[in-house]
């Protein structure tokens, strides 16, 4: 089934939202003939879709395979832009290096990079992130903000937020921020952020926001070493996780988030990381490149610096340093 047709089909079921649609209908929708229709619904049948037919009702989505394709991230999408275009994979070994390229061909904003396993997934710091096969979300989002650079920082913690509530949509689950991006649940990371810039000296052309999840991970699935540091949301839940769901969900919260940042800045979405928070007004250790520091944490500056206050009541600004709340 050509990608075209594919999308236009998956599209006008997302419009159905969940009741029949007739083959009339999605004929007209996607440009073809009534048989044609009959031999694309084949074709989602073959990709493990159920489906439902009954005469003079037209056809229903009973259920769709646990997968992160394209068709099942775009079916029940509520955005305009975010994800409306999606480039899968089967396996590769970072979703950011194929996202730089794609933001490099010039590719539109909001375009999502989604594979089901990574080879050499990479967290902060350049250090690697364990991305098992069809466990996990492994996705990266192309942004063009027309923003300073001193701001882009910013946007790690917008993804943070809003990562936390699309959690919060798709589960029982309550999670916390670990500053500046590491999602917590009982202690445990779950989810890392990284972002990174393709820009000039006088601006910004890009920014590429990778979200790599735990979702479904038991805990054999885990390498020993990890398994006192790192979780997942069902291992935390005890209950499966739709993928595509949880990252319909985070992309409706950058949508909307991203959205109020552009139209009334920083401001709201620092009260709302805060609000998430674990670290705040607690004791912490923070190990810089350099240094490291024990003190209280305060907040935030507008830029998204921590701040600390050690014993002597002195305050440092930390850009960037591993976090640990003793």
């Amino acid at each position: 089934m050509q990608t075209d047709v594919r999308s236009k089909l998956i599209e006008a079921f997302s419009k159905a939202d969940g009741k029949f649609i007739s083959g009339q209908e999605i004929a007209e929708y996607i440009g073809c003939s009534r048989t044609a229709v009959w031999k694309h619904i084949e074709d989602l049948r073959s990709e493990g879709y159920v489906l439902e037919a009954v005469r003079k009702k037209g056809y229903q989505i009973v259920s769709k395979p646990e997968k992160v394709t394209a068709n099942e991230i775009k079916l029940g999408l509520q955005t305009k832009i975010f994800g409306k275009s999606v480039h899968y994979e089967e396996s590769v070994e970072s979703t950011q290096k194929i996202a730089h390229r794609l933001a490099g061909d010039g590719a539109s904003e909001g375009t999502l990079v989604v594979a089901e396993e990574q080879t050499f997934g990479k967290g902060r710091l350049s250090r690697s992130w364990h991305s098992p096969k069809h466990t996990g979300v492994w996705m990266s989002l192309i942004l063009r903000p027309n923003i300073p650079f001193h701001q882009a920082p910013q946007l790690t913690l917008l993804t943070a937020v809003a990562v936390v509530q699309g959690i919060e949509e798709a589960t029982d689950l309550m999670p916390g921020i670990k500053w500046p991006n590491d999602i917590l649940i009982n202690q445990k990371k779950v989810t890392g952020i990284l972002t990174e810039l393709q820009a000039e000296a006088d601006r910004i052309h890009s920014v590429i926001i990778g979200i790599g999840i735990n979702v479904n991970q038991k805990n054999d699935d885990f390498p020993e070493d990890l398994r006192q540091k790192a979780s997942s949301l069902f291992i935390e839940s005890g209950q499966p996780v739709s993928r595509a769901r949880l990252i319909q969900h985070i992309l409706a919260k950058m949508e909307q988030l991203y959205q109020l940042y552009l139209d009334k800045g920083f401001t709201p979405i620092k009260i709302l990381w805060e609000s998430y928070a674990v670290s705040l007004g607690k004791e912490i250790k923070a190990s810089t490149l350099t240094e490291t520091l024990y003190g209280k944490a305060l907040g935030i500056t507008d830029e998204g610096v921590l701040l600390l206050e050690d014993n002597a009541g002195q305050i440092h600004t930390i850009y960037s340093a591993d976090i640990e709340i003793p």
